[in-house]
Formats: C-alpha cells, structure tokens, sequence
C-alpha cells in the first residue's frame, strides 16, 4: 500500500514539476514575444510610481496582455526597482521585456515635449515641439525669439507640462560673442557668464541640458566638445599642409565656415586657402574684414567699403599675410575636416556663382571672367 501511494506522490509531484517548467517555459515565452501595440504610444511613469501600477497602465492601454508576467519578468530580471519617471516612447508590438528595458535603463524622456533654444547665425528661435507617437516625428507647437520680448501667451503653459526635454542648439558659423548673448535669453538656465569664450573655442552641435543649469557649465562643455573634436582630427591631418598647430586650423577652418555654406564644397574652398598660403599669396577674403569691423558682435548690415579694404587691421586679409591671429567664429566638424584634408587641386579663387555656391579658378584671368559673370548676375536681379 505505502509503496503505491509514494509512487502516486512521485508521479504528482512529476506531473506538478512539468507542469510548472512548462508554465515557467510559456511565460518567458509569452515575455519576450511581441505585444499587442498596433500603433506606438507614449507611457507616462509618475515619480513614486511602482512597477505594480505600470503594469496596470499598461495593461488598462492594451500594450501587455499579461500584467503579471510584466512584473514578474521585470522581478526576474532585477530590474524591479530601477523604474524611472519621465514619459517613455513604447513602439508599436514592443514586447514586455523590452518595455521594462525602456523604463528602467532609459533615465530620461524619450516622448513628449520637446524645448530647443537654436542659436543661428543671424538670430535665436526657441522652438517647441511635441512627439506624436503615430507619425514617429516632432511636430512644432510654437516657436519665437525670446530676444524680442513678445513671448507667445500658450508658453506658459506649455512649460507647465512634466518632463520636459531642454536642449541648445548652436549653428555652424556662430561667434562667441553671439552665443554668450543668446544664452542670457534663455529663461531655463541660471547663472551670470563672467566673459567671452575665445573665437572658435565652441562646437557646434546639440546640447541636452536640465532646467536650472548654470550657463558656465554649459559654455564649459561646449568647449570641451570642440577640444576633443579638434585633437581627433589633428591626428587625421594630411601631410605637408602649412598649419603649423591646431590654433592655425581653426583659424581657417572659421574662413572656411565663413565663405560656403554648402557641404559638398567645403574641402575644395580649403584647398583655396590652403594653395594661397603655400604661394604665400594674400588670403584676401571679405569675411575676416567683417570680423575685424564687428568683432562678431553683430552683422555688418551692409557691403564692405573701400576705405576698410585698404585699412591694415589684424584681420584684413588684403593687407596682411597668412592668418588673422584667431579665428573668426565657431566653426563645425565638417569645416575642420575640410582644412585638414582639402581637395587637391590648382584653384587660387572663387567667387559666387549665383546658385548658393562658387566658381572656382586657376588664374586671375579665369577669375575675372568668372566675377563678371556674377555681377552681370547681380545686375539682373537688381533689375528685375
């Protein structure tokens, strides 16, 4: 008798074993498998909020068809207690353990709205915009210059909303001089800016920041990116350029911003400079005049006079040899590259060619040709 009953025993406790590794084995399954979101959706995660209550959100807005494995899987994979706040983009048919992965290793926002401060080269736009989850994209709510002073009446509001995302943008070809300005516009960062980085010392790129932020810090790591971008690129330099340091690249690659603002001409306008200086042949280029007139604090506003042509400053390239003794506005990664390994070619000029871009030239005659061509181009607009 006994050996029947503990032979049933051994035969429940097998069939309970499978039926639990069978259990364990469909819902990991059923973890990882894809969900049941036919369309992207934003999640919001409050502060306090629990892996308990996530679940039951997401559950209540159909992403998981069982909030129990949710928590389970998240508690497996000790991830239980790493849920962060914010507003997190869940793709469509996003599975549950990758949902956990989303709102526990993310640390930050990656839906909502979105507050970007552009400093560009001729004014600021703050621009707000709000994620929609069904398009995958930004679309703008409102964008103005808060250096006017007409601040729009929905800002307010707009700034109410929780985990706002804040980011600086700042445009290839700014100055300095301009940054600093800008940045004492905008509302969402603190602190006074006790000088002027150096001319070109500022990379230009997106910076993510925190309400609150000093705007020294933020200064700070611009330049910190701009050091770190130029000493990779020196590494890359071509051979036989005549730059003597990193100081010196900068200082053309600033021209070099300067003169085009199209991408696919920029290595082929360094070789320009790049051949005048090797000749020992004047620079002669209009924008560091300008610098040397506005110290890029502001545009000239208007054409350059003969009378600042054939004035000797620092900067006027027509009356000094080589480089202007420091760059003359913040250049960006393509530029840099660009002086540092320029096209080979025999060019010695170039001047506008009416479509945004430049013609180039080897000799003085070809490039008076080309001149005429653009100020018959010139002409005609001003006549139409």
């Amino acid at each position: 008798m006994w050996k029947a009953v503990a032979s049933n025993a051994l035969t429940l406790f097998i069939v309970v074993l499978l039926f639990a590794g069978g259990l364990l084995i469909w819902a990991k399954q059923k973890y990882a498998e894809p969900g049941p979101l036919e369309t992207a959706i934003c999640l919001r995660v409050e502060p306090g909020s629990t892996m308990v209550g996530v679940s039951r959100d997401l559950g209540d807005q159909e992403a998981v068809r069982h909030p129990l494995i949710f928590r389970l899987g998240a508690r497996y994979a000790e991830k239980d207690d790493d849920l962060k706040a914010g507003s997190f983009l869940l793709p469509a048919h996003a599975s549950m353990e990758e949902i956990v992965d989303l709102v526990t290793r993310v640390g930050r926002s990656t839906c909502g709205t979105d507050v970007n401060f552009r400093i560009g080269i001729a004014s600021a736009e703050l621009q707000v915009r709000t994620f929609d989850p069904a398009t995958g994209r930004y679309e703008e709510v409102l964008a103005f210059d808060p250096g006017t002073g007409e601040v729009p009446a929905e800002y307010a509001g707009l700034m109410a909303e929780p985990d706002l995302r804040y980011r600086v943008t700042l445009a290839e070809g700014v100055t300095s001089w301009q940054v600093v300005d800008e940045l004492k516009q905008a509302d969402f960062l603190d602190g006074d800016i006790a000088a002027v980085p150096a001319e070109g010392s500022l990379a230009p790129d997106s910076y993510e920041v925190t309400p609150g932020e000093a705007r020294e810090a933020l200064l700070a790591e611009m330049a910190a990116r701009q050091t770190a971008l130029l000493d990779r690129l020196w590494e890359t330099r071509a051979e036989g350029l005549p730059l003597a340091s990193k100081e010196e690249a900068l200082v053309l690659a600033s021209i070099v911003e300067k003169e085009t603002g199209v991408p696919g001409e920029r290595r082929r306008v360094a070789s320009v400079f790049v051949n005048r200086l090797e000749r020992g042949i004047r620079l002669q280029t209009d924008p560091t005049v300008i610098y040397g007139l506005t110290m890029g604090k502001a545009p000239l506003g208007r054409g350059i006079r003969q009378s600042e042509l054939a004035r000797r400053t620092p900067y006027n390239t027509y009356q000094i040899d080589g480089l202007p003794p420091t760059p003359i506005a913040n250049p960006g990664r393509a530029s840099i590259e660009a002086v540092l390994n320029p096209e080979t070619t025999e060019y010695l000029y170039f001047v506008a060619d009416g479509t945004g871009g430049h013609a180039f030239a080897r000799s003085l005659d070809e490039h008076n040709r080309n001149v005429a061509r653009w100020r018959a181009i010139e002409a005609g607009r001003g006549g139409n």
